[in-house]
């Protein structure tokens, strides 16, 4: 089967330009939800996560599965800004939140446990990363980022003519 791409130009010139437009409106959307173009994991941006399991042991416990906003309905009464709650499966949760201290952490879980049901403190993990940490992944990450485009612009350079290298090396 043969494809001619350049037959048929102006359709991907319009399959390009409508991915990429998607692409910056996605951004801005995104820009104004969360004051970033992309959302940072908790790992470059530091916070809390909490993930818990509800203790189907328990009769009653899990009886209908948990929805994000029980839980985002508790986090705002505990006045913890931006977070996000996650369903991981049907009686698992994992809420992300700005950085949390001891109190904080165990009044939450508390609040969630009397609200939602008890959870099985086997299965219970809370993971705190700090902004230094975060930062200094940020960029070791830029570093990296910019070390392996190093590396494959000095490649084609290399390995193509220059016209095929310059553009090869404009598409990245």
């Amino acid at each position: 089967m043969r494809i001619n791409v350049v037959k048929q130009a102006k359709l991907w010139w319009f399959i390009s330009s409508g991915v990429i437009l998607a692409s910056i409106a996605a951004m801005a959307i995104s820009w104004t939800t969360i004051d970033a173009p992309l959302r940072p994991s908790l790992d470059f941006v530091g916070g809390t996560k909490l993930q818990l399991t509800l203790d189907c042991s328990i009769e009653g416990n899990c009886d209908q599965p948990l929805t994000t906003a029980e839980v985002q309905a508790i986090l705002d009464e505990q006045a913890i800004g931006k977070s996000s709650v996650q369903i991981v499966d049907d009686y698992t949760l994992s809420v992300r939140t700005p950085s949390l201290d001891v109190n904080q952490r165990t009044a939450l879980q508390t609040t969630i446990s009397q609200e939602i049901g008890a959870f099985d403190p086997q299965s219970i993990s809370i993971d705190t990363v700090g902004p230094t940490i975060g930062k200094q992944l940020f960029v070791s990450g830029l570093l990296a980022l910019g070390a392996s485009m190093a590396g494959i612009i000095i490649y084609l350079t290399l390995r193509f003519q220059f016209d095929y290298a310059f553009f090869a090396i404009l598409a990245l």
